[in-house]
């Protein structure tokens, strides 16, 4: 197993910056004494338990001004030290009577972006190519990025020019549904995961044992209220079944949603005077992988290199026509895809039980997660009804 340096997970312990997310909580631990899934504040080094303002995180990124509200709270109770919180998180090493992060998200929507980086539409195409069968993926690469690589880098989604591109590469027999969202002016936006369903940092993470072909996708992840306003960010794996999506693309929910398939966390970093939208934009995601096999790989998602402005991206998914009163969080798709042989050669990658799986960016911490197959990781079993269930019993007792 990778080293994991407690102290680098959420950059200097929180030292600077708003870092909001979620801890489940043991009833010895809970001020009610009821367990579950508490609101916390992380800074200087130290968690502090929010749950008697806030019965969600969707509560406190919706209210008037988060930020501001966070700082003028005053002598919120403590839940523990954060590197203990977090080395408690990993599953391996996980105490139950002791509190641990999930996932920082609860009951907003999970939608994310596909194809918003030339290279992972290129690998889209791909995908739909080979049928789902990694055997066929290299040859048709090859001769995929050939013939669209240097055209794609250049084009605008949307552009005037995507008109005579598209016409061109018609004409070439290489267009494709992926190419309609990776350059025209609708971007492919989808539902991830359900509310509450997401796991966080430490966690395992799931893929169909019948998958022969699949990937982690490294992505930031925006914060967005139920106005449209991007309040903050995080890191995300997007875990993708590239097999049953190069299918048909209308497996796509078997490709994108299954048990533990979507990872988020470690928690959200709020925007405030030191840290902006425009940090994001200037981001570089990495992301590397070590399997129990001695197989690594690496990469990265330089986030200048996004066919689409974040912005612009949340303005597709909410607006007079669509709305989301609990707010959403927001993939906002990756550049990296593994292609390097692993099992055998012209197979590509795939997952392997136990693989270390870790995504970082320089202001927002480090998400790590240990792959596994859907059937073998813990089902998920709180779910809507489960946290409704418990807010009217928690908030029936005073703090």
């Amino acid at each position: 197993m990778k080293y994991i340096d407690l102290n680098h997970l959420i950059p200097q312990l929180a030292e600077k910056g708003t870092w909001i997310g979620r801890c489940m909580v043991p009833a010895k631990k809970a001020h009610n004494g009821i367990a579950g899934p508490h609101v916390v504040l992380a800074t200087k080094g130290k968690v502090y338990d929010l749950s008697a303002h806030y019965n969600s995180t969707s509560e406190l990124i919706n209210s008037k001004n988060p930020v501001a509200t966070l700082k003028a709270l005053k002598d919120l109770p403590k839940l523990g030290n954060l590197a203990d919180i977090l080395k408690n998180s990993l599953y391996f090493n996980q105490n139950p009577n002791l509190p641990y992060l999930i996932a920082p998200n609860d009951i907003q929507a999970i939608k994310a972006c596909g194809v918003t980086f030339v290279k992972s539409l290129l690998e889209r195409v791909i995908e739909e190519q080979a049928k789902g069968d990694a055997s066929a993926a290299k040859e048709i690469r090859k001769t995929i990025s050939t013939s669209l690589g240097k055209d794609l880098s250049k084009v605008v989604p949307g552009s005037p020019e995507t008109k005579k591109l598209k016409k061109e590469l018609q004409k070439k027999g290489l267009w494709s549904q992926y190419l309609e969202v990776g350059i025209g002016k609708d971007a492919e936006i989808f539902t991830k995961a359900q509310p509450l369903s997401a796991v966080g940092f430490g966690a395992e993470i799931g893929v169909l044992k019948s998958s022969k072909w699949n990937n982690p996708e490294p992505e930031i992840v925006l914060a967005v209220a139920s106005s449209g306003k991007i309040i903050g960010a995080t890191l995300g794996n997007d875990v993708n079944l590239r097999d049953y999506e190069g299918r048909s693309a209308l497996l796509l929910g078997e490709a994108k949603d299954q048990n533990g398939s979507c990872a988020i966390g470690p928690m959200f970093r709020l925007f405030d005077e030191k840290f902006t939208l425009d940090d994001i934009k200037k981001s570089n995601v990495q992301f590397s992988m070590e399997g129990k096999d001695g197989f690594t790989t690496s990469g990265s998602n330089n986030m200048k290199e996004i066919s689409r402005a974040p912005e612009d991206l949340v303005a597709q998914v909410i607006g007079k026509n669509h709305q989301y009163p609990d707010g959403f969080v927001l993939f906002l798709g990756t550049m990296f895809v593994p292609t390097a042989d692993r099992n055998k050669k012209g197979l590509g990658f795939t997952h392997k039980k136990g693989d270390q799986i870790t995504i970082s960016a320089s202001h927002l911490g480090t998400l790590t997660n240990w792959s596994n197959t859907c059937d073998n990781i813990p089902k998920w079993k709180f779910g809507i009804g489960s946290f409704t269930n418990y807010i009217l019993k928690r908030n029936s007792k005073k703090f």
